[in-house]
């Protein structure tokens, strides 16, 4: 390894400071108008306004009775029940309720005109058309008014807005039976090594399965981008340069394998022989020390029209899943429209105490269990970064800083939920 590359190993923070730099300079390219079923999962193109106010009328949140909170501001009270109001049901030829008069009405009813709160119905008991009143309440109580959740010309949903179950609610709220959105970013997937095969093949007694691609896909699928996998690339210069050079031809490239110090790792000779730029070569993370981040400029091949970035990701599969989460996935949320997030975690109680060593800040499969507000974290045992059965059976990575050697049981520590 050239002393170039070993200047270019950063921090785990450096580093996911430099992608999500990089990201904030990217944009979408492409916009599609799709149904709004067919848009849920992708990222909206264009700003969505309220067309009324929501609600368009004063709402009840609670089945009771629409009434006058003056009087049942003294009790016992007793009340008049002059109608009843289900949803969906008009009020404009309903009479202003009086003094000492109420009218039963269902959630999601329009208030009446003339009462200032709903009583739950739980708070009375009803003979014929007169109830007894158990319960003061104050005026605006159990009623939403009008406009309060939105004006009619409020921006709702901003352009760069994924959406997802409760954004699509809200879009057809206000009629968007269709949606412009951003296309979906294409990314290549180059998984490289002469030990990996196809998954439909019998592996050799030296060979593994290509499952990098696959979860690579799905990660890709879960980011708002669109998988391109290309066939697998041997440790041989000339076809790697091949698979390059339609790799790039895609809006970002992930490179799986091929970027160790070992002999046969080819990746980074074959970019530098193009003339690309890295960023990084390196982070001080376990798993996934290795990772690459870097950009190709126009002119290395004729298709490309502009600045192409790329991710070098080791080979190991759960260095690879790792990776992706920390460092390519904000890359990729950018080139679908989504504006760059900082990466936050979470915190759960150490169900187990932890002996690790200091040097790296490390993301270790892990499982989060218990409920409510007994939560708590412990690591699932697990044979190294090659090691899928471990992550399978994880629902998180725990989260391990550099300059601690251990941590005990019941203290909170930082968790990355996958």
């Amino acid at each position: 390894m050239s002393s170039l590359t070993q200047s270019l190993v950063v921090p785990f923070e450096q580093a996911r400071q430099v992608v999500e730099e990089h990201a904030k300079g990217l944009r979408p390219k492409g916009r599609e108008l799709l149904s709004l079923v067919d848009g849920a999962g992708r990222v909206l193109a264009e700003d969505i306004h309220a067309d009324r106010d929501l609600p368009p009328f004063a709402r009840s949140t609670r089945d009771g009775y629409a009434l006058r909170a003056a009087d049942v501001a003294k009790l016992p009270a007793a009340l008049e029940v002059v109608g009843e109001l289900r949803a969906g049901a008009s009020v404009k030829d309903l009479e202003p309720l009086q003094p000492g008069q109420a009218i039963a009405i269902m959630t999601g009813a329009p208030v009446p005109d003339g009462a200032d709160a709903v009583l739950m119905v739980e708070h009375s008991s009803r003979e014929e058309n007169r109830i007894a009143v158990t319960k003061s309440i104050s005026p605006g109580e159990n009623i939403v008014p009008a406009g309060a959740e939105g004006r009619r010309g409020d921006l709702l949903l901003p352009a760069g807005t994924r959406l997802d179950y409760a954004t699509v609610a809200l879009a057809a709220s206000v009629g968007r039976a269709r949606v412009l959105v951003h296309g979906k970013p294409r990314v290549a997937l180059l998984a490289t090594g002469d030990e990996v095969v196809d998954i439909d093949v019998v592996p050799g007694p030296s060979q593994i399965r290509n499952s990098n691609s696959y979860s690579l896909a799905a990660q890709i699928a879960e980011s708002g981008g669109e998988a391109i996998p290309l066939p697998i690339a041997p440790d041989e210069p000339r076809r790697l340069r091949e698979l390059l050079a339609e790799a790039f031809d895609s809006d970002l490239v992930l490179i799986a394998g091929g970027v160790s110090m070992g002999r046969y790792d080819l990746v980074e000779p074959e970019l530098a022989a193009l003339h690309a730029e890295f960023f990084f070569t390196g982070a001080n993370i376990q798993p996934g020390k290795p990772v690459v981040f870097g950009r190709l400029q126009p002119g290395a091949w004729a298709p490309q029209p502009a600045p192409k970035y790329f991710f070098g990701l080791p080979g190991n599969p759960i260095s690879t899943m790792v990776t992706f989460e920390l460092f390519a996935k904000v890359l990729l949320q950018a080139l679908a429209g989504i504006d760059p997030q900082p990466l936050r975690f979470l915190h759960a109680k150490l169900g187990k105490g932890i002996h690790t060593k200091t040097g790296l800040k490390r993301f270790l499969p892990a499982r989060v269990s218990g409920e409510f507000e007994n939560v708590r974290v412990e690591l699932t045992p697990w044979q190294g970064s090659g090691d899928i059965a471990s992550v399978a059976r994880s629902n998180c990575f725990l989260v391990i800083p550099p300059d601690r050697e251990y941590f005990e049981a019941g203290e909170w520590v930082p968790v990355l939920l996958r």
